[in-house]
């Protein structure tokens, strides 16, 4: 059996999570992690904010979303990427894990924020505005990630 991709394993993850699992050959967690999205997407409406989003009603997703249950998605969301390009391939290197945790992060702030805030007057409501909160959080982890790295290869080179 060929080892899977690190993208292909995060990109299937992106698409549903649970199936980089499935494509790594973790049937189990996988099948958990399928569940576990269609819980947390039923109890808090998130499939019908997301249409209502695009179609320009921002107000009414706002007040259809259930955010005791929206507030699990981004953790669970950005660990089973994670999850997926771990086990995918070879090679992950230190702290890899960074930019999903505080991607993780980041999109849950803008959850939270999502209800009031406004970005040069424009209202990005529940979807859009955790999507923003999303680029932020990724860059800092690669950021952190880098500086530690770095740290880390001057530790072992003085320590030689």
């Amino acid at each position: 059996m060929r080892k899977t991709n690190k993208i292909e394993a995060v990109f299937w993850s992106i698409a549903l999570p649970g199936f980089g699992q499935i494509l790594n050959g973790q049937l189990i967690k996988g099948m958990l992690f399928i569940f576990l999205e269609f819980l947390i997407n039923v109890m808090s409406s998130f499939n019908k904010a997301i249409m209502l989003s695009f179609l320009g009603q921002i107000s009414e997703a706002v007040k259809i979303i259930d955010y005791q249950w929206l507030m699990f998605y981004p953790c669970v969301y950005m660990f089973a990427m994670y999850d997926a390009y771990k086990h995918a391939g070879d090679n992950n290197g230190p702290f890899s894990f960074l930019p999903f945790a505080f991607g993780a992060y980041f999109v849950t702030v803008g959850l939270m924020y999502s209800t009031k805030l406004t970005i040069f007057s424009v209202f990005f409501g529940p979807i859009f505005l955790p999507m923003l909160f999303l680029i932020p959080g990724l860059l800092i982890g690669f950021l952190i990630r880098y500086i530690l790295k770095m740290t880390k290869i001057k530790d072992d080179d003085s320590s030689a």
